[in-house]
């Protein structure tokens, strides 16, 4: 009989379970400066239908075929405009969300097909309608002064962000952790630096789409574009930092194009609407080699590398190119700024300390600071510096007065004269005049 009871017990289970055609295994949620997002990873493919309903303000969501394995009570909803999520069985096997709202939003829903990186997922996008509740970078303007000079723009993309860790490293180390550190730090000495004005693409953890990088830099105004990455690579070997600019031909090695094949996958990942068009043209970018553009974005990337020689190792000592998406802006100069690999034990290492991120941060910003102070865009600060004979430099760590002669096409003497020193002692954050050359 206890036997019997069992086995009954068995049968009844696999009824039940057998109704469902998959679970949903896990639910994460993630807040951007303009939407909150709502991520369901699903065992397989599933059919959904989003509905609305007012008095009071709910988002449905009804899955078909799904039963509910995660939980939904750890969800942090704070800054967001979810008061409360619910969920039910409707029909005998569909699971039924509610969102009861606490502010209004535009809700758009979406799902993605299992890649190499991540399985089936159901996208839930709430956008807001009225201003953010979470901090982000604020808009940025092009700062003029009483002359009609105004700061050059650099827009710092962190890579990946929300659910797309990016590269992973030991000890649980993720590149969009890492990335964003570096940004930050770069943010903070540019703020400082006369002439130059700051904006971070993605200011926090959430995804930001390849295109959508390029649109935001373009809407800011950017003089330059800068992405900041820390990939991995299949052997734990592989080694060194690197700049990359785009071509619109072929790779300039096989690792360029096995890191550009990653990071434009990236958008799988980080869950973004495949349907949704790009509106960068194919002619357009063929004719990229046809401007100034992608020149500058490569001695920018040379000026930069030049800087990270003198605290990390170069993978390449010249600027490497491949097809990467988000440098495909045909009027913006941009680089893709590898730091190292984080799948190398030794380097994952560095990038995990501040003090490392920090010496990146001011490698790279030297490195676009030296390039600007030399060839600077007309209208600008810098430009009317370097006119009046009156160009100023701001002393890094690392610097030696004959190492800035040398950058400045001046002599030391010069350099010493215009600046009322006696001997080539400098210290780090001194301002120095730069004469004519």
């Amino acid at each position: 009989m206890g036997r019997a009871c069992r086995i009954f017990a068995i049968l009844c289970w696999l009824a039940a379970t057998s109704a469902w055609a998959a679970e949903v295994q896990d639910v994460r949620l993630w807040r951007a400066p303009d939407h909150t997002r709502v991520v369901f990873d699903l065992s397989g493919p599933a059919e959904h239908k989003l509905i609305t309903l007012d008095n009071p303000s709910r988002i449905v969501l009804d899955i078909s075929d799904v039963r509910l394995k995660a939980s939904l009570s750890g969800l942090k909803l704070d800054d967001t405009p979810i008061g409360k999520i619910r969920s039910g069985i409707r029909e005998g096997s569909d699971l039924r969300v509610v969102f009861d709202m606490s502010a209004g939003v535009k809700p758009r829903s979406f799902a993605l097909k299992a890649n190499a990186q991540a399985g089936d997922r159901l996208v839930l996008d709430l956008y807001d309608l009225t201003a953010a509740t979470v901090s982000q970078p604020p808009p940025v303007t092009k700062k003029v002064d009483a002359g009609g000079r105004r700061d050059l723009i650099v827009a710092i993309d962190a890579g990946h962000g929300g659910e797309d860790p990016g590269a992973l490293g030991p000890n649980r180390l993720r590149e969009k952790d890492v990335v964003l550190a570096i940004s930050k730090e770069l943010y903070a000495l540019f703020e400082r630096e006369p002439g130059f004005k700051p904006t971070l693409i993605r200011g926090g953890d959430y995804y930001v789409s390849l295109k959508g990088r390029r649109d935001l830099a373009r809407q800011r105004q950017a003089d330059l574009f800068v992405s900041i990455h820390a990939d991995a690579f299949t052997r734990p070997q592989a080694n060194g930092a690197s700049v990359y600019a785009l071509s619109t031909k072929g790779a300039t090695s096989t690792a360029a194009q096995y890191l550009a094949q990653r990071e434009n996958a990236a958008d799988l990942i980080g869950g973004v609407n495949l349907s949704d068009k790009d509106d960068v043209l194919a002619g357009v970018l063929a004719d990229l080699s046809m401007t100034s553009t992608l020149d500058t974005s490569l001695k920018m990337g040379g000026s930069v590398l030049g800087r990270m020689d003198s605290i990390a190792r170069l993978h390449k000592r010249s600027v490497e190119q491949a097809g990467f998406a988000v440098l495909k802006s045909p009027d913006i100069p941009s680089i893709l700024v590898e730091t190292g690999f984080i799948s190398n034990p030794a380097e994952a290492r560095r990038l995990a300390t501040r003090s490392y991120q920090q010496q990146m941060a001011r490698a790279i910003h030297a490195g676009i600071r030296d390039w600007f102070s030399q060839h600077p865009p007309a209208g600008t600060l810098l430009a009317w510096q370097k006119q009046q004979g009156g160009q100023q430099y701001t002393i890094a760590r690392g610097d030696t007065l004959s190492d800035i002669a040398q950058r400045f096409n001046v002599s030391i003497t010069d350099l010493k004269s215009a600046n009322g020193m006696s001997d080539t002692r400098i210290l780090v954050g001194q301002t120095l005049k730069i004469p004519t050359s």
